[in-house]
């Protein structure tokens, strides 16, 4: 029998409390430890350790995995810069591509306020991925389509990618860990039991919790595919946004498959308008395929809009120790080409890392 973990989710009360402190807990608890056993259920593995404050406390600081990488040999070296913001931009003019920008044809501003870009690439980094794919009950007849477009998706990537599978209804499981096989990945989207209802946002936060925690790839992309609005979750929408936003990261892609009779237009259109704004607001997209046949088609097109992003780096002119949400808007200009489209995230909460202080030897 494959091997589950499943991701837990805080209560109402606790969530508030945490809330309240900026700085939400998500840990995982397995089946066992559910049912008050200490021992591991067969077949099942040990609970899955989801960090609890993924925005990494200040005595135990991770350097940022989306700073930018460097070319050496064959391979890429990680350069980290803690106070470095950095931005994965997709630049569009119509619905063509743009991917022979310089640097200099970029400008970033921060609530405002022009930055200087001290870092500029376009180049395929790889990429750690989340295939967060909805299991509940009406997804039973979709998820074969789903499943295959999910591994094109993941075969058009680059190969140092590495990707982990969650499928998800009133609980969400990782029925597959970090890995660059396919094939495990195949066994992971395999596990379809269908039922239950949709906790949507718990599971994007959950998994956006183990993608920054667990994720060793320099850019960070949750792929979420439903088909219906949350009715389970103990999360809103906007306490999932601001959880995202407070991990600098990931790119949420949305593909929802609102077609058929099983909502009725209320139901589309908050559904609709919640993967929309999970998406723009972390530099994303939302698709919204007319049938399932188009899901493949889609799956190709965010492989290509991921590895055409161009990464930039700056310093902000804000001191980190202001705290609040800055607003971040990236603008590109090129010769005979027009107004240009850039999308990436809309901004960002800083990290404070206080200065250490020395203590003086009593000897």
């Amino acid at each position: 029998m494959h091997e589950r973990a499943i991701m837990r989710l805080c209560g109402n009360a606790m969530l508030a409390i945490l809330l309240a402190a900026a700085a939400l807990s998500f840990p995982a608890v397995s089946l066992a430890a559910e049912a008050g056993n200490s021992q591991t259920v067969p077949g099942q593995s040990p609970s899955l350790t989801v960090d609890s404050d993924p925005v990494r406390a200040p005595e135990s600081p991770s350097p940022s995995t989306e700073a930018p990488l460097k070319k050496q040999g064959r391979g890429f070296v990680l350069h980290t810069d803690v106070d470095e913001v950095v931005l994965n931009a997709t630049v569009v003019n119509g619905n063509h591509l743009v991917q022979n920008l310089t640097k200099d044809d970029f400008e970033v501003y921060e609530d405002g306020v022009r930055q200087n870009i001290i870092s500029f690439q376009h180049t395929d980094l790889p990429v750690s991925i989340g295939l967060v794919i909805d299991n509940s009950g009406s997804m039973y007849k979709k998820r074969p389509s789903v499943n295959k477009a999910a591994l094109d998706l993941i075969e058009a990537s680059n190969p140092q990618d590495q990707a982990f599978v969650v499928n998800f209804s009133d609980e969400a499981f990782i029925d597959q860990d970090f890995t660059s096989s396919v094939n495990k990945l195949r066994d992971g989207l395999s596990h379809i039991d269908s039922r239950g209802g949709t906790a949507l946002y718990d599971a994007v936060v959950a998994s956006a919790d183990k993608l920054v925690a667990d994720g060793k790839r320099p850019k960070q992309v949750l792929i979420l595919i439903t088909d219906g609005e949350d009715n389970a979750s103990t999360l809103t929408l906007e306490q999932t946004i601001r959880r995202v936003q407070q991990l600098s990261g990931p790119v949420i892609y949305s593909i929802g498959l609102l077609f058929g009779d099983e909502m009725d237009r209320g139901e589309v259109r908050r559904a609709r308008r919640a993967l929309e704004l999970l998406s723009t607001e972390t530099g994303g997209m939302a698709f919204f395929p007319r049938n399932i046949e188009q899901v493949d088609d889609i799956a190709g097109e965010v492989a290509r809009d991921i590895r055409t992003q161009y990464t930039l780096g700056y310093h902000s002119t804000k001191p980190a120790s202001i705290p609040g949400f800055r607003r971040v808007q990236v603008v590109a200009h090129a010769k005979g080409m027009g107004k240009l489209e850039v999308r990436t995230r809309t901004g960002y909460f800083p990290t404070i890392h206080p200065r250490k202080t020395a203590v003086a030897s009593t000897h």
